[in-house]
């Protein structure tokens, strides 16, 4: 199995070698990015995956598109709008660059539909019917209908056009209905539009009694126009869909309110321009003209014929009561450090530091219990965090405000930025605010990206920091579901640092802060990473191999992609394990031989950031929140820890390893950008061996743990008897 390449030439030596100015050796940040929903794609084309976690991938896709359609084709069209030419890393104007995704796009809309197609095929074997209204026999259809007449009738608000009714708005990514209609004595068309209620409490597909036969909402409401339209003939009904730009961000240093100015900013984006328009492939030509023209779009550019529409509700299908047709359930097992019912302050003490791994071990016994036992304990002064994305209920917001009422200094950096998640970011932010928690907003003109948290205890020995230090969300559904890392300690080091740091986002004075072992951006951290790749090439010219290797999000940044070409092209070996956007090209003969990109896929997404530097054997070990990308470096605040404990290294290794293992199911690059699939059929899943890893030092520890309450119970049933005789 083998992706798409980048559609344009690998570049090779000319007679001074290979000339890293040319953007042939810069793969593109889009296009690199559509691969990897290709390779999402195959989750749900392969038949080793079951068949509801495959309709599962094929929403994750669909979702992934609307996403890219609203971020990065929103942003190549205002740019082609403002009439920028500038170039991008690989060469390409914001018109070539959308040429090649909209390419790219069509590959993948033609092979996501027809697997849609075939699932369809599949789910109907497996006894669930995916079905029009239509089709149904007039029994199941009266019952829908009265089922109709009471839950989605009262909520449906049909809008005619016509030189006394404008064209209504039409919401971001809603799904409608354009109805035809005439009246029996009349030859003139009428048309009217129809919005497709889909939302909370109201599901895409409907099911029909108590089978597994499913209708859509869409083709329910296409069933009983009669009752929307009484007295007219209905002509045609075709159903469309409209995706809007989600870049609308204004200027923070103009602001007075970044609060605001946030909330201004998501009602405009409600109005902003639409990026595409999804019509059923054969729509009749004149109303599809008609509809663009009348949404103001470019018919032969904005318009896109397609075969469903809003594949991301097929969540909904995977919510089914269906065990046999989904992954084993996945339960996280506790840390072995988080076992017992002791303190987590005494833990940490006498471990010094913790290396969580979710979604294998607990988010709520390790993380949520941090932060419910600070907000009791009485020795605990403060705590500070940062909160980037949280969820829709939260019990980490819950234990805040407990805090907080219990006397301690509560302080919460918000992130009201974090794209699609500013409006509940808002909700929080009022609400820990009106608790008294102490919320500031970060940085003018920085998004405050970085997952920290920073306990200050009074220990018996003075006041003691503990923090926590994460390359995921402080968000509990995603911690189940997303491979990430956290690491707890209470290194004197690190918590001065994080004071520091957390000086800086509640104030945004920039003096300069020295940080002793964290790396930070937008200072520091680019120019960090730069300097040990520069002292790895050193140190393998001396003969002490070099060796590179990371795990992260995205490879994007091009100077930093340039570094790595320099270091092996001198030997380096460069191992990375990139989940999406990767700049560079692997195996280019005298220049990146010594390089290795792969991606992993699976049941949980890869979101875990390790940067490893062999350092002539004085190794060195971060994790944290930051991708190389440029928007990371330069205009977010991330932090990268180091990992310094022997044994929380060894499980970075572990990680490490399991992935780039060869018999590990992974994607390989090759030098022109498409990506080979390891032999699926003998390959083992890294994740697997994940779970069984964290589920084996669960084991243990609570073997352990027995062990030692029982040898407790005997001392004591000892210490209670009669004194021994004379």
């Amino acid at each position: 199995m083998t992706t798409p390449p980048d559609p344009g030439p690998v570049p090779t030596p000319g007679p001074g070698g290979h000339d890293l100015d040319d953007p042939a050796y810069y793969l593109s940040r889009e296009l690199t990015w559509l691969n990897f929903n290709f390779r999402v794609l195959h989750e749900a084309e392969s038949p080793r995956t079951p068949l509801l976690e495959r309709v599962k991938f094929l929403a994750i896709v669909g979702s992934n598109l609307d996403e890219f359609f609203m971020k990065r084709v929103g942003g190549l069209k205002q740019q082609i709008g403002a009439g920028v030419v500038d170039r991008s890393a690989d060469g390409r104007t914001p018109a070539e660059q959308l040429e090649a995704c909209y390419a790219l796009v069509a590959e993948l809309d033609r092979r996501r539909f027809a697997l849609y197609d075939a699932l369809v095929e599949e789910l109907a074997r497996a006894g669930i019917g995916l079905r029009r209204a239509h089709e149904l026999d007039e029994a199941r259809r009266a019952d829908l209908r009265a089922w109709f007449v009471d839950n989605i009738y009262p909520l449906l608000t049909p809008q005619s056009t016509d030189p006394a009714h404008p064209f209504p708005f039409v919401s971001n990514l809603s799904l409608n209905l354009l109805v035809t209609l005439r009246q029996p004595d009349a030859d003139t068309e009428h048309l009217a539009r129809v919005k497709v209620p889909v939302g909370v409490g109201v599901p895409r597909f409907v099911r029909v009694g108590e089978s597994l036969d499913f209708v859509t909402l869409e083709s329910l409401i296409a069933d009983n126009l009669d009752l929307l339209f009484p007295g007219m003939e209905v002509e045609a009904c075709e159903p469309f869909r409209v995706t809007r730009n989600a870049n609308t961000e204004q200027d923070e240093e103009q602001a007075d309110d970044l609060l605001a100015m946030i909330e201004s900013e998501l009602r405009e984006r409600r109005f902003a321009p639409i990026v595409r328009l999804e019509v059923l492939r054969g729509m009749d030509p004149v109303r599809r003209g008609m509809l663009a023209a009348e949404l103001g779009l470019d018919e032969s550019r904005d318009v896109f014929e397609v075969d469903v529409l809003g594949t991301r509700d097929l969540w909904e299908l995977h919510e089914l009561e269906a065990p046999e047709l989904k992954d084993p359930p996945h339960h996280p097992v506790d840390h072995p450090a988080f076992v017992t019912d002791r303190s987590v302050f005494h833990t940490l003490r006498d471990a010094g530091a913790v290396l969580v791994h979710h979604p294998y071990q607990s988010f709520t016994s390790s993380v949520e219990r941090l932060i419910e036992e600070a907000s009791h304990d009485p020795k605990v002064r403060a705590i500070k965090m940062t909160l980037y994305r949280t969820g829709d209920s939260s019990r980490i917001i819950d234990h805040l405000i407990a805090a907080a009422r219990n006397g301690k200094q509560v302080a919460v950096v918000m992130e009201i930025k974090a794209r699609f998640d500013e409006e509940a970011n808002i909700r929080w932010a009022h609400r820990l605010g009106s608790a008294g928690i102490h919320v500031t907003y970060g940085v003018v003109g920085l998004k405050t990206h970085c997952k920290v948290l920073l306990v200050v205890r009074q220990d018996f020995d003075g006041l003691r920091r503990y923090a926590h230090i994460a390359t995921g969300n402080y968000h509990a559904a995603n911690a189940r579901q997303y491979g990430d890392l956290g690491l707890f300690t209470c290194d004197r080091d690190i918590g001065a640092d994080l004071t520091e740091l957390f000086n800086y986002l509640t104030t945004g004075f920039k003096p300069r802060r020295r940080y002793r072992k964290l790396l930070v951006a937008p200072k520091g951290m680019r120019k960090a990473l730069l300097r040990m790749i520069a002292r790895e090439v050193k140190l393998h010219r001396e003969g002490r191999g070099g060796l590179i290797q990371w795990k992260l999000n995205a490879l994007e940044d091009p100077g930093i992609t340039r570094a790595l070409y320099e270091a092996a092209a001198e030997g380096v070996q460069v191992d990375l394990i990139v989940r999406d956007t990767c700049r560079i090209r692997p195996g280019l003969e005298g220049l990146s031989e010594t390089v290795r990109v792969r991606s992993v896929v699976g049941r949980f997404l890869e979101h875990a950031r390790v940067y490893f530097f062999r350092n002539g054997g004085d190794e060195r070990w971060y994790i944290g929140s930051a991708d190389v990308m440029r928007r990371n470096l330069q205009s977010r605040v991330e932090v990268l820890a180091p990992v310094e404990d022997p044994s929380l290294r060894g499980h970075l290794r572990t990680l490490l390893d399991a992935q780039l293992d060869p018999g590990a199911c992974a994607w390989e690059m090759n030098p022109d950008g498409s990506y080979v699939l390891s032999d699926a059929g003998r390959c083992r899943p890294s994740q697997d061996a994940l779970i069984a890893w964290a589920e084996a030092e669960y084991r243990e520890a609570t073997r352990l743990k027995r062990r030692t309450v029982k040898g407790a119970v005997e001392v004591g049933n000892l210490a209670e008897g009669p004194d021994p005789a004379p």
